[in-house]
């Protein structure tokens, strides 16, 4: 599954002590960009934790991520598991068009272009 938005928050690591050994997880937080716009916690596991070390809130991304419940005496959890988070580039300048890249662009001193065909 895969959902859009800005990171709202990102939480601290935490780590603990299981039967496998160690663990870590990291909360953040999805703000969508709808209508009505929805908060959605994910976790991150391991060592992909740090992917959010290069991110900060108000980045616009989209996350890959699973979907699992569970039960525990009568009552069920479910986690969103992130496995992927990708930076959605904000290129764009508001008006529809993208910036222009700097190598694109002539130099001042560069002589004018007249080499059309007709």
């Amino acid at each position: 599954m895969d959902i859009s938005g800005a990171i709202f928050k990102i939480n601290s690591i935490q780590t603990g002590e299981g039967k496998n050994g160690t663990w870590q997880k990291q909360e953040f937080i999805i703000e969508t960009d709808e209508q009505f716009p929805k908060k959605v916690c994910l976790q991150i596991w391991g060592d992909k934790t740090g992917i959010l070390k290069s991110l900060k809130e108000g980045d616009k991304v989209n996350v890959s991520f699973n979907a699992e419940s569970r039960e525990f005496n009568g009552k069920w959890y479910t986690d969103l598991r992130a496995w992927k988070i990708d930076k959605i580039s904000d290129s764009s300048s508001g008006d529809g068009m993208g910036e222009i890249p700097e190598h694109a662009l002539p130099s001042p001193d560069a002589p004018p272009m007249d080499d059309l065909p007709f």
